[in-house]
């Protein structure tokens, strides 16, 4: 592994700011990039042009390029025909309709996840839950949380249930990083919310689990509506 380049700061341009110290070339991007998207560096609707931001992080063009489909997948970026990368913009209405059908889908999956998972499998949400306790970057924060929310929706052994579930938390993704962002005690309650979800599941309270999980699609939205950018109109 080598260690990452220093990020440059070009004239007018926001830094973004390097992640890490030992790293390959497109996990640093990769990081950076996820980090100045959720911190505000980057704006919601920033164009994302590779030779800038090769040069202000002083890597190449492949890298960039990988980190950018990479974010894409994690529902930060989109790809515009005719602007290319755009930071993904916020929109109320898709916040609105994501948050509700992910407010049925997601209580289905603690249920049927509660018979299913396995010792290690709630070894690994556990650990992931102690990660989250000890965070207080938010861009961090919400990779972790990706990761503990995933391990649930593998656990409820659904590949389709678990598809729809994860197309949904990638355009989420970038709602929760807005929420935590304006909210930051967002993290700590979020955290415990995850540890009584995974309670009501090692446990095997179905009914418990799924009533935690709707509390917990809420309560982002909640925030989400509350600190809505009055710069930005629904589409």
């Amino acid at each position: 592994m080598s260690a990452a380049p220093q990020a440059a700061s070009p004239r007018g341009k926001p830094r973004l700011e390097a992640v890490g110290a030992w790293v390959t070339a497109h996990q640093y991007a990769k990081d950076s990039l996820r980090h100045a998207i959720i911190t505000g560096s980057l704006p919601a609707g920033a164009r994302l042009v590779q030779a800038d931001l090769a040069a202000e992080l002083g890597v190449s063009t492949t890298p960039i390029r990988e980190a950018l489909r990479d974010l894409v997948a994690e529902g930060l970026i989109v790809f515009d025909p005719h602007r290319g990368a755009l930071v993904r913009s916020l929109d109320i209405a898709e916040v609105k309709e994501v948050y509700a059908i992910r407010r049925v889908l997601e209580p289905l999956a603690v249920r049927m996840a509660t018979g299913l998972i396995s010792r290690a499998e709630a070894a690994e949400a556990i650990s992931l839950i102690e990660q989250m306790d000890d965070c207080a970057d938010p861009a961090q924060w919400v990779q972790l949380n990706t990761h503990f929310h995933s391990l649930l929706e593998a656990a409820a052994r659904s590949p389709r249930l678990g598809s729809m579930i994860r197309s949904l938390q990638d355009i989420a993704t970038r709602y929760l990083a807005h929420a935590v962002t304006q909210s930051p005690e967002r993290m700590s309650d979020g955290n415990a919310e995850h540890r009584a979800l995974l309670a009501a599941i090692i446990r095997k309270n179905a009914d418990e689990a799924s009533a935690v999980m709707v509390r917990h699609v809420d309560a982002t939205l909640d925030i989400l509506l509350d600190s809505w950018p009055a710069e930005v109109s629904s589409e």
